[in-house]
């Protein structure tokens, strides 16, 4: 793969100055896993626990949106850094679902609107076929609250999912 310009630059100017940190990678580039480990994993259970009771105290709690690294579904290996709403919790871990700016019509995907989640005010919409165990301390930051009814909307938008055995 060919690096970019920037990407190069960045290179030589670690080597100049001993940086050790690592580059993000650019918006929408795949990368691995964090250190320590991925923040989210797939649930493939069906016993579920809703719950509602956002609190932005800096740590992730049912009725946020949060960023998290997410798995890419067709190579788990990679991945990449989304919003993640919170909708329940599964012992100590949390129970989300990936968001997305884009609309895709073979998926069931239910709109949240805006949040301070999106820089770009974009609508986002909720994967709500894909469930996620997200561990908390993985999050890497608090993105917003959703309203009550978009995040009852995600909720129906999960169970009618389930239903249809998705």
């Amino acid at each position: 793969m060919r690096r970019s310009l920037t990407d190069t630059i960045i290179e030589i100017l670690k080597q100049l100055f001993g940086s050790s940190k690592k580059p993000s990678p650019t918006k929408g580039q795949p990368s691995a896993p964090p250190k320590g480990g991925a923040a989210t994993s797939d649930v493939h259970d069906k016993n579920l626990h809703f719950e509602y009771s956002p609190c932005l105290d800096g740590d992730p709690d049912p009725g946020e949106v949060v960023w998290a690294w997410v798995p890419y579904e067709e190579d788990p290996s990679q991945g990449k850094d989304r919003p993640v709403a919170i909708i329940g919790r599964r012992g100590d871990h949390l129970l989300g679902v990936p968001l997305t700016s884009k609309v895709k019509h073979n998926e069931l995907q239910v709109s949240v609107g805006t949040g301070k989640w999106d820089r770009e005010g974009r609508e986002s919409f909720a994967k709500v076929e894909r469930l996620l165990d997200v561990v908390p301390n993985r999050v890497r930051r608090e993105g917003d609250v959703l309203s009550r009814q978009h995040f009852d909307a995600i909720v129906a938008g999960v169970q009618t999912a389930q239903r249809r055995g998705r």
